[in-house]
Order: C-alpha cells, then structure tokens, then sequence
C-alpha cells in the first residue's frame, strides 16, 4: 500500500539554488513519504541524471519516486510510478507499455476528469488545484474543498490534494476527503525543508486521525 500522505513535487525554480537531491534528501528525513520529479525545462539526460540521483536516497528509506509526465523517463530509471496530465499520454497507452507493476497516476481538473482516470485504471489521482497556486500557470480554476468532497464522494481510489497547500490549510484537505497533499513551495522554498517537513506530516497524521 503506497503511502500519498504527504507527496512532495520537486520544482528547482523554488528552491533558493539547491540542488533537488539535497532539497528530496532533508525533506525524505523529515517524513515526506511520496516524491514526484517535476522537470519541465531540462532536456531528457538531464532529467534522467537528477533522477538517478534521487533513486537510492529515496530506496533507501522505501519512499516511491514518481516521474512527472515522462513515461520513457520513468521506465529508463526503473522509477516506481508516472504521474499524468490531462494532455499527456492516455492511461491505457501508458499502462500498456508499462504492465501492472507502475504506479500510474492522473491529474483531474474536474469532477469528470476524476471519475474518467479512476475507470480507466489510474492507482491515484491528483486534484488540481485545491487552491490557487504561483507554482503553476496552467493550471484550471481551483476546485475548493468542495471539489475535494465531491470527488471522493465519486470515487475510491486514492486521493492527493495539490495546489497553493502549505501548514495552514493542510488539515483542511485531509478533512475534505483527501488521502494526502502534495506539496511544493511549502518544503522546497523552506529554509529547512526537514522541518517544514516534519511539521506538515504531524498535521496530515494528526487530520487523518480526526477523520476516522
């Protein structure tokens, strides 16, 4: 059972000139217990490289390392899972040519979106997003908490919350329905990643408790 808890999103842009394997291994001692690779600008070795850098630190303490976009990327890393946007390759394809082994997981911007990735197959879906966020510019309008409750009262599979989430409103989303948060900002702009960290999973363990 993959733990979506608190699932971390790398952005190098955000994170004040370290190098994402520094910023992945303070934040991997903190509690994160997910990490998705994010690359939108760096050509394909590159992104493989920081990758590869990432496999055995994140091995090492059972952490699954999740590809953004790149099927390719992730198969030629052996990674544990990609995570799919709503313009990318279409589950069935990718779940073709990867098997059953890889996590697969889809972005959903809409209620519909989330009922279409959890028939198709997808292992987990990423509601995009919960609040409004500078990280990302293409994003569709925030869904709310709202959006979070109707998408679960939708479907099993699970759910991890992304989009403008740091240590106020984190609690909130677990409330909603959310099996985790993915966050960005919030751990890779953190003075001290680890502890920013360790903060937040204290508050998703903490609402994840109160919900039951």
């Amino acid at each position: 059972m993959i733990d979506y808890s608190l699932y971390l999103v790398t952005d190098r842009s955000l994170s004040k000139g370290r190098s994402t394997a520094e910023i992945v291994a303070t934040a991997a001692a903190g509690g994160v217990t997910c990490v998705q690779l994010r690359e939108k600008s760096c050509g394909t070795r590159e992104f493989i490289d920081e990758a590869l850098a990432l496999r055995p630190l994140l091995r090492a303490r059972h952490i699954p390392l999740i590809i953004n976009d790149r099927l390719d990327v992730a198969l030629a890393v052996e990674a544990d899972g990609v995570h799919l946007g709503q313009s990318d390759m279409p589950i069935a394809m990718a779940r073709k040519i990867a098997g059953q082994e890889l996590i697969i997981g889809i972005s959903a911007e809409s209620t519909e979106d989330a009922l279409k990735a959890a028939q198709q197959g997808a292992d987990y879906i990423g509601i995009s997003p919960v609040f409004a966020t500078p990280t990302k510019t293409d994003t569709a309008l925030p869904l709310g908490l709202e959006g979070v409750r109707k998408i679960r009262e939708l479907v099993a599979i699970p759910l991890v919350g992304i989009g403008g989430i740091n240590q106020e409103n984190a609690a909130s989303v677990i409330a909603a329905g959310a099996d985790g948060v993915a966050v960005v900002s919030a751990i890779v702009s953190a003075d001290d990643p680890a502890e920013a960290s360790k903060k937040l999973k204290t508050i998703v363990e903490r609402a994840s408790l109160e919900k039951k």
